[in-house]
Formats: structure tokens, C-alpha cells, sequence
């Protein structure tokens, strides 16, 4: 039923971006305000890493700290995108079948794959949640790649 359906028919683009030198809490806030859980990380074009919400909690201070909160404050805004992204990241292209890419993320246990065109350029996202609306629309025998 999916093999001749491509990555590009259930992607999403285009894609809500970030640079590696935001702080991290800005981040944190535009994936709130977007209501996304990853955010490529780019400089100009291209693909430069990966970050997600589960690395801005790991990021974030602990309960048990012994900082005041001003000392927090300081400290996490300081912190950038780039100390705690994901650089080795595993990307699909627009013409790669759908199940290719979700055996990739299933193999290398990660939610979403960045989808890049032939030059390095980032053109969208395909994640679980893409996946699951396929499956969804599929089953309620809409047309699938819509």
C-alpha cells in the first residue's frame, strides 16, 4: 500500500528552524509557541544539527540545586543551541520511500528525520506524528500522499 509513497508526500515544510548560537530557553519557547519537539539547527542553508525538547529538559537545572534563582537564570541563559544539539544527524531526501525512512527511525530509535534536497538544503521534516497521519488517512481510505 505505501511502496510508491515518497518522504515529500507526508513531510512537513516548510520547517521552524533555529540557529546554533540562540539560547537555549528561547528555543524552549519557540518550540512551546510552535508546538513542535525538535528544531533543526542550521547556519544559512545548511543542516548544522538537531535539537529536541528531551535535550532542553536534560539541559535544564535540576530541582536539587543549591543556585539561587538569579544564579539559574544567568547560568541558563547563557547556554546555546550548540552545546547541547545533536550534530550527526540522520537525514532522508524528498524521493525516499516512506518506509525507508520509517525503518530508519526505527533503527536508530529517533522521532524525526530532517529531509534534505540533493544540494544539503533542508526542505522539511518527516517525524512519528507524520507517519501516524498517514497510517490514520490511510485507513479511513482518503487519498494517501495529501
Amino acid at each position: 500500500m505505501f511502496e510508491n509513497v515518497s518522504v515529500k508526500d507526508w513531510m512537513t515544510a516548510p520547517v521552524y528552524t533555529i540557529k546554533a548560537h540562540t539560547p537555549i530557553s528561547e528555543a524552549h519557547q519557540i518550540m512551546k509557541e510552535k508546538s513542535v519537539r525538535r528544531l533543526p539547527v542550521v547556519h544559512g542553508e545548511a543542516l548544522v544539527g538537531m535539537i529536541t525538547i528531551g535535550d532542553v529538559r536534560e539541559a535544564s537545572p535540576s530541582n536539587a540545586t543549591t543556585l539561587s534563582i538569579w544564579e539559574l537564570n544567568y547560568l541558563w541563559a547563557q547556554l546555546t543551541v550548540e552545546k547541547i544539539m545533536t550534530r550527526d544527524i540522520k537525514t532522508v531526501h524528498p524521493e525516499t520511500p516512506i518506509l525507508d525512512a520509517a525503518e530508519m527511525m526505527l533503527e536508530y530509535k529517533i522521532s524525526g528525520l530532517p529531509v534534505v534536497d540533493h544540494d544539503g538544503k533542508l526542505v522539511g521534516i518527516v517525524t512519528e506524528s507524520d507517519l501516524f497521519r498517514m497510517l490514520v488517512k490511510s485507513r479511513r481510505k482518503e487519498p494517501v500522499g495529501s
